[in-house]
């Protein structure tokens, strides 16, 4: 139907005019989007040689690294680190070795369920830059993926300087003034700042040249660390005799009573027996230091060991973070990431058994780097726990530019980071590199890096997290398009995935965890708030899951079950021209009480086989009417032969399932000029004010009015209204809206009160009209339901109008009689007696001028003069002067179309001057009294 709030002309009018529909920058966006894709397709399928293809279509020219040294080595390592040389014997030494292979176990675990679902999302489709930002933006969406993406950069900047920081402290401890191999770095704060930047600046400018060279330093590397680490495993066989390990002086906890030597014993069943279970006395004097840990003294628990083996051993996204670099991510990131993950377990496994059946409880604990004391030359291990840190810090602060690079590219955060994208050099993220070593820089400067140890390690965790969280809602979903080619997950990995990783946040912190999760959410409402609207492009699970789920809920909706207890309005409003019909579609916004809201628009026209069907090009018109009005409503655009046959397919066909519209809403058809609520400089619903606030969303030329159409006649507007209520919906005529002000009315400092009247009288049938029938019951309850509205409520007030005669048998009985329906109905209202004898005249007199009883019978509006008419718009418009919305009985069309255009004449002059109206029928019970 086409009947907007002023005119119901211009039936088949658009938005926009000619041509608009490719001036819509947005939607040309969208659909060019999978052009460009299905074109890659077709020409890699065809053989065609995609390099000739332009940079925007095509980005794999950087792509150069295989699965060993693009994933493989950094997630070895990653989880290396310095947990290899430095924390074993802690581990071992404070859980033993059944409880450490037990909680290693349990750690690797906990990131296998990650790798599945890395895995599982990494081989559904082309992965870009960006490693576990990709993936979870472009599944969860960009909020979350922006939110998680920044929280991932900022904990490889941290992890970056906390490894810097080791290597730093691995170099002074044996090369520095009191080292154990030379003497000639000098020590101190700045001179370990100084040694950190320059490890920062060497990692800057390696990153600088290129992945290449960070690939083929990272094998290096790796090699130099398996050949310490196998230096160290040959050690316990070789060093198959007793050596006694000296304690290091920096251990408080070791005070004169005791030897300064811990045991090396060689393989022992009494030292593997006496490390198997968990410690059964102290080994330490706490009269120096209150706690167990000589390093940070603090006593050592569980969850501290814990948390200790389980933040050294979580880099498994350093290959993922070189998505981008990669010539098969698809292919390298699960083979290469799961073998480095089996390697590393391995290696640890092993190592805690050699240590646990070669060295004492007493050394382990006070001597974290022993195997410098059993190693068959000393300086391997020094070299490995400074090659391993150094690589780690290179990895991190690689993997942050290339998350960065990927923020700024997605423009996640618009001005902030735009400038850094401007500096590139082919792949490479040149602005990205010098940002995130500039931060680097900056917490090394800082210091206080053990206080954002723990901030880094759950920062890592709630991106594994959200990784998982995307693999469950992908699965969860059953979307058609989430094949990935790894098929060894299911909804129960990513779910103990999820746990796990949650699990481990709160036991390494408890409180950070807790602030670590407010800041995720505060990111999440700000991107949500700003994100611009070609993210959403990108596609979000969200969707599919709420369409998984509704689905679910709609076949559980059974329209047999309807109750009048729980009826709500579900409105379908007609609408031709927009521009001129926005107070109305605003102000059914608020009468919907969160039922169906549906705008209908009718094209007139014929669908010829093989074109383009012509509502198409005007729904993305229509939504972005709907994000322009902010309302919460579907929109159905149909085309017909004519707007009545239209109006047939809306009624019928529109909702889902038991979830379709009962009421339905026109405009009014009168005479009254079309206004633009789009340009009017006053109207709320200016274009320009829309615009300020969003500018992607909409532009002016696609607001332009439309060319008139065909016009409605009386006849077909009231046959549409007849057809209606012969489908079985209630009807609601809106006249006047055009003039409401409701930012006037619902003002907070207007002292005035306005009222929403409600007059249940059939005023075509006052004598055979029941104001406690179906219409009258239904006006009082629209009427309820928009004072609800907590805006309406604080300045409004319902009046029900009672109309009086001198006619009635007792005035009083029936005003307690209305006082006690709303008393029952729980309708809080003012019952107002307006006597109407002056008026009821009217009606006899037109009655005694009928020229006939037949031709009264042949007219039932014939006893209807023009006196008594204006005489109840006299009675209405009365009582209205600071009405905001008056509610009027409709009465039922005529049945015969012959007398629609007296019917139509009379609606309008009842309703000329009064203030926005709705005329109201009503089919079906939609209260009750009872509970």
């Amino acid at each position: 139907m086409a009947a907007g709030e002023a005119s119901i002309n211009s039936t088949n009018a658009e938005f926009g005019g000619t041509g608009e529909a490719e001036a819509v920058v947005g939607v040309s966006k969208k659909e060019r989007a999978p052009l460009l894709t299905q074109r890659k397709l077709f020409r890699s399928l065809s053989g065609r040689d995609i390099s000739s293809t332009s940079s925007e279509e095509n980005n794999d020219s950087g792509r150069t690294l295989g699965t060993f040294e693009g994933v493989f080595a950094p997630v070895c390592l990653s989880q290396f680190s310095a947990l290899l040389f430095l924390r074993v014997g802690f581990i071992i030494g404070n859980l033993g070795l059944l409880a450490s292979c037990g909680s290693l176990s349990l750690a690797y675990m906990i990131l296998l369920f990650t790798i599945l679902s890395v895995c599982a999302i990494s081989t559904n489709g082309a992965v870009e830059g960006g490693g576990a930002y990709y993936m979870i933006s472009r599944t969860l969406g960009p909020e979350f993926g922006g939110a998680i993406g920044a929280l991932f950069f900022f904990a490889n900047i941290f992890s970056s300087a906390l490894y810097t920081t080791g290597c730093v402290e691995g170099l002074v401890d044996n090369f520095g003034e009191s080292g154990k191999i030379a003497h000639f770095l000098r020590e101190g704060r700045w001179y370990s700042f100084a040694y950190g930047s320059a490890v920062n600046v060497f990692n800057m400018l390696v990153c600088l040249v290129g992945a290449g060279l960070f690939a083929k330093l990272t094998v290096a590397i790796l090699a130099i660390v398996l050949f310490c680490t196998l230096s160290v495993i040959l050690s316990f066989p070789i060093n198959d005799f007793f050596i006694p390990v000296p304690i290091p002086a920096a251990n408080p906890l070791v005070n004169d009573s005791y030897t300064l030597y811990g045991n090396y014993t060689g393989f022992s069943a009494l030292t593997l027996k006496e490390n198997l279970g968990l410690p059964s006395e102290p080994y330490r004097d706490y009269t120096t230091c209150s706690g167990d840990d000589y390093e940070t003294c603090s006593i050592v628990t569980f969850a501290l060991t814990f948390g200790v083996l389980f933040s050294g051993v979580t880099g498994i996204m350093a290959g993922a973070n070189m998505s981008g670099e990669l010539k098969e991510p698809g292919r390298s990131i699960p083979f290469g990431t799961l073998m480095a993950t089996l390697f590393t377990f391995l290696t640890y496994l092993l190592l805690f058994v050699l240590t646990a059946s070669t060295s004492t409880r007493f050394l382990l604990c006070n001597n974290y780097i022993f195997m410098m004391g059993v190693n068959i030359w000393k300086p391997f291990v020094t070299v490995g726990i400074v090659t391993a840190t150094l690589s780690a810090s290179l990895s991190n602060i690689i993997g942050s530019s290339r998350v960065l690079a990927a923020l700024v590219k997605d423009n996640i955060y618009g001005k902030m980071t735009r400038f850094i994208g401007l500096m590139s050099c082919g792949s490479n993220p040149v602005g990205a590199v010098v940002v995130s070593a500039i931060l680097v820089e900056g917490v090394l400067l800082i210091g206080g890096l053990n206080t954002i140890a723990k901030f880094t390690s759950i920062f890592f965790l709630l991106s594994y997290l959200a990784t998982n969280l995307a693999c469950l809602g992908l699965e969860w979903a059953s979307a058609p398009n989430f094949r990935p080619t790894f098929r060894y997950f299911s909804w129960w990995t990513t779910l103990l995935g999820i746990i796990g990783n949650g699990a481990m946040m709160f036991v390494i912190s408890p409180s950070v965890a807790g602030i670590c999760v407010i800041m995720l959410l505060v990111l999440v409402i700000i991107l949500h708030l700003q994100s611009p609207s070609e993210h959403h492009q990108w596609g979000s699970i969200s969707q599919a899951l709420i369409f998984h789920q509704v689905r679910k809920y709609l076949l559980l909706l059974d329209s047999r079950k309807d109750h009048v207890k729980f009826w709500r309005p579900q409105m379908l409003l007609m609408v031709n021209n927009p521009r001129s019909a926005c107070p109305l579609i605003d102000f059914t916004n608020d009468l919907k009480k969160s039922g169906l809201y549906v705008l209908g628009h009718v094209k007139v026209g014929n669908y010829n086989e093989g074109e383009r069907d012509p509502a198409a090009e005007d729904y993305p018109k229509w939504m972005a009417l709907v994000d322009h009005l902010k309302v919460k409503a579907f929109v159905e655009v149909t085309v017909g032969r004519t707007v009545r046959e239209g109006l047939h397919h809306l009624v019928r066909v529109s909702g889902l399932g038991a979830m379709k519209p009962n009421t339905i809403l026109f405009g009014f058809r009168d005479n009254t000029p079309s206004q633009d609520f789009f340009t009017r400089e006053s109207s709320p619903f200016n274009v320009s004010n829309y615009q300020a606030t969003s500018p992607t969303s909409a532009s002016p030329s696609l607001l332009a009015s439309g060319s008139p159409g065909s016009v409605i006649t009386p006849e077909e507007y009231i046959g549409m209204i007849a057809d209606v209520l012969n489908l079985g919906k209630n009807v609601c005529l809106c006249r006047h809206f055009h003039q409401m002000d409701k930012a006037a009315i619902l003002r907070k400092d207007n002292r005035q009160k306005f009222y929403i009247d409600v007059w249940p009288v059939d005023f075509f049938n006052p004598d055979e009209s029941n104001i406690f029938g179906t219409t009258s019951l239904f006006l009082m309850q629209l009427a309820t339901i928009l004072n609800m509205v907590s805006s309406w409520r604080k300045r409004t007030m319902l009046r029900v109008f009672l109309c009086v005669s001198s006619r009635d048998a007792d005035p009083e009985a029936q005003k307690k009689q209305v006082k006690h329906m709303l008393h029952e109905l729980r309708i809080n209202a003012t019952i107002v007696p307006v006597p109407w004898d002056h008026v009821v005249t009217n009606i006899a007199q037109g009655q005694s001028d009928s020229q006939s009883e037949a031709e009264a019978d042949t007219d039932y509006l014939s006893h209807l003069n023009n006196g008594y008419i204006n005489g109840v718009n006299g009675l209405v418009s009365g009582q209205s002067v600071d009405t905001a919305v008056t509610f009027l009985y409709l009465p039922r069309p005529p049945p015969t179309p012959a007398h629609y255009a007296r019917y139509l004449e009379l609606l309008t002059q009842i309703t000329n001057g009064l203030r926005p109206t709705v005329m109201v029928h009503g089919i079906s019970a939609v209260t009750t009294t009872n509970l």
